[in-house]
């Protein structure tokens, strides 16, 4: 600001000086025009200086807000990796092995029982009808049941934290457990019936022999 002022103080003397020596009008009116451009010009060069500034100033403040927009996502692309990935703790989790034991022991015992009650010649064609359809029912939920373990127990298909996993897998578990409980409860419901429905000893021998009740 002091060097803008020096030249301004040094203009206006320097026209002065030429205005007394000249008495032409003309060479006035040039002088007081070189005064006037050069204040202009002095302005300009204010303008400018203060551009610069602010422009620096945006510079910076952009850089920051870039640095910590690129921090914050850095941040979060770390989470959610994290959440895509599955601990040893999860995969080794002991009712993980449960539930594939309780599904695989649901899928024999339902084929098993099935083929039994038919050769046992005791329920008409529309009993055997509505116990597949049951049967079909536990075993599709079964499947959905196994895809679902799948998913929680592999990285990269859910995004979920540990203690999430583990709570899907006990939730997994139940169910596991309700439907294998549900298929021997039906199924022994189902023998007790056929045997009911014997006419005599021998029949109902045969029966009990048929579904290995004599052990």
């Amino acid at each position: 600001m002091k060097n803008i002022w020096k030249i301004g103080i040094t203009s206006s003397l320097i026209v002065l000086s030429l205005c007394k020596a000249t008495h032409g009008h003309a060479q006035v009116q040039e002088m007081q025009q070189l005064l006037l451009d050069i204040e202009k010009l002095t302005q300009m060069k204010s303008i400018l200086s203060d551009m610069k500034t602010g422009y620096q100033i945006y510079q910076q403040g952009y850089g920051t807000i870039s640095s910590l927009s690129k921090g914050n996502f850095d941040l979060h692309n770390s989470y959610i990796t994290g959440l895509m990935t599955v601990s040893p703790a999860v995969r080794n989790y002991g009712r993980v092995a449960e539930i594939l034991t309780m599904e695989a022991s649901l899928i024999s015992e339902y084929k098993r029982q099935s083929t039994l009650f038919r050769q046992s010649g005791t329920f008409s064609v529309l009993e055997l009808s509505y116990m597949s359809n049951v049967y079909t029912r536990l075993v599709s939920e079964t499947l959905d049941n196994i895809e679902e373990l799948t998913n929680v127990i592999t990285a990269g298909k859910l995004r979920m934290s540990d203690a999430e996993r583990v709570k899907a897998i006990d939730r997994i578990y139940d169910g596991s457990s309700d439907r294998l409980q549900f298929l021997r409860f039906f199924n022994n419901q189902g023998v007790v019936l056929s045997i009911q429905r014997s006419k005599d000893a021998a029949g109902t021998q045969t029966l009990r022999q048929l579904y290995g009740l004599n052990h």
